[in-house]
């Protein structure tokens, strides 16, 4: 810890040019290191942090110190013993996934002879910017490793402590397993950093912010490295009129009150007209246990009349991430209207229809723009782990080179190869 502590002073004492450089040379060695190297690294990256479970928590619990007990976001900044089991559990399934590179895509022989083959490579050097969640730089270094990748990581101040105590764990197992220390670089945590990194496109490859939409797009505007986009969500449920009201119901609850501060949490709901009475009459108390705060449109708001934390809605309502336990409602005249609200407010994340009508489902999934899109199901699945893929860098909600959980296997690109005897054209 004293090792880190001092890097990240003299860090923030000079630009962060040199520790580019320094990650750019490292990510050209890990071609060199074995699937073995690299798997046993991980698993005993596993072990150590449940070993040194409370440096971590100490460290988190500084940094929790500081933020304002009310606030609702700081459910991402905190780190438990739970919490930090399943981290390791998650880096020590990536340990067990297969290395994404060096898989052939295409083998032939030109007319010519040469022998060409198309394979997968890392990307290079990865850098992220994001806030508060301390487990993504877990995630993302594990991940970057897995797929000999280096790491530039840029967390938030909120996360310091908890960073540097995480960075510096990290380093300890490289070194243990002989891979360079390098290969992991957290930046200062100071936004002038920021600046750094946009123009560093010899040195990074990719830069991925995952955190609030301002974020994002203050990254997608400024950087001059190409940018993969992952995070912001403004997810809907559509309660259609052929819904299961019980089961709609279910999943309405779960997907705004099981983790609000996450992106695939339900930010407004639209529900048929012609269910809106009878729906909303049942889901109400079922909020109401939660505190949810509901902003309203006139439709819903007259139904909703006595919910203990009722809001009229205004227009900007219906484009929010509110990231805590509330969210906007709309009733709608019918599929046509739920289908132009979602193209005008989606960020094309996660969108949900809930009907008994396969018709209806079919054409909600075909007709909405999104990373995921679902029928009968709640939107908090979209996660790289419940897709069976691991853990992940993020939800990308572009459409270049990754969509959905940015996970293991699209941390690489191609590289093609050709072998000649004497060939020239």
């Amino acid at each position: 810890m004293r090792m880190i502590l001092y890097y990240f002073k003299q860090a923030t004492m000079k630009p962060v040019l040199p520790l580019l450089i320094k990650t750019h040379k490292a990510a050209g060695k890990l071609g060199e290191l074995s699937n073995k190297q690299i798997q046993l690294a991980l698993r005993d990256l596993s072990k150590e942090l449940v070993e040194q479970m409370d440096t971590i928590l100490r460290a988190n619990a500084k940094d929790l110190s500081r933020q304002n007990p009310d606030n609702p976001k700081n459910d991402r900044l905190i780190l438990n013993e739970q919490r930090i089991k399943s981290i390791a559990a998650s880096i020590k399934k990536i340990a067990s996934l297969p290395d994404p590179t060096g898989r052939q895509l295409e083998s032939k022989v030109l007319p010519n002879g040469l022998k060409l083959e198309k394979v997968t490579v890392a990307l290079g050097v990865v850098g992220a910017i994001y806030e508060s969640r301390p487990n993504v730089t877990f995630d993302i270094a594990a991940l970057c490793l897995r797929s000999r990748n280096a790491a530039v990581l840029k967390g938030s101040s909120e996360a310091e402590n908890t960073n540097l105590a995480a960075v510096a764990l990290m380093k300890k197992v490289l070194k243990k397993h002989g891979i360079s220390v390098d290969t992991i670089t957290l930046l200062p945590s100071a936004r002038e950093v920021v600046d750094d990194i946009f123009t560093a496109t010899r040195y990074i490859d990719v830069l991925i912010p995952r955190g609030s939409d301002s974020l994002i797009r203050y990254v997608r505007k400024n950087s001059l490295v190409p940018v993969i986009e992952t995070g912001a969500g403004v997810c809907h449920v559509y309660v259609e009129s052929a819904a299961d009201l019980n089961k709609a119901v279910n999943i309405v609850v779960n997907a705004k009150v099981s983790r609000p501060s996450v992106c695939n949490a339900m930010d407004a709901l639209l529900v048929d007209a012609g269910i809106a009475p009878e729906f909303l009459r049942r889901l109400g108390p079922e909020l109401a246990k939660h505190h949810v705060e509901i902003y309203a449109d006139s439709g819903s708001h007259k139904i909703l009349k006595g919910y203990p934390y009722l809001k009229q809605a205004v227009r900007e309502d219906f484009g929010r991430e509110f990231l805590r336990l509330a969210c906007a409602i709309k009733v709608v005249s019918g599929m046509e209207e739920a289908l132009e609200h979602i193209d005008r407010y989606s960020t094309k994340h996660s969108e949900a229809i809930i009907s008994e009508d396969k018709k209806s489902c079919e054409r909600f999934i075909r007709s909405v723009d999104a990373a995921a899109v679902y029928s009968n199901a709640s939107t908090r699945f979209t996660d790289g782990e419940e897709f069976g893929l691991g853990a992940e860098i993020g939800i990308s909600t572009q459409k270049l080179h990754a969509r959905g959980p940015f996970a293991l296997e699209k941390l690489v690109t191609e590289k093609w190869i050709l072998r000649g005897n004497g060939q020239v054209r």
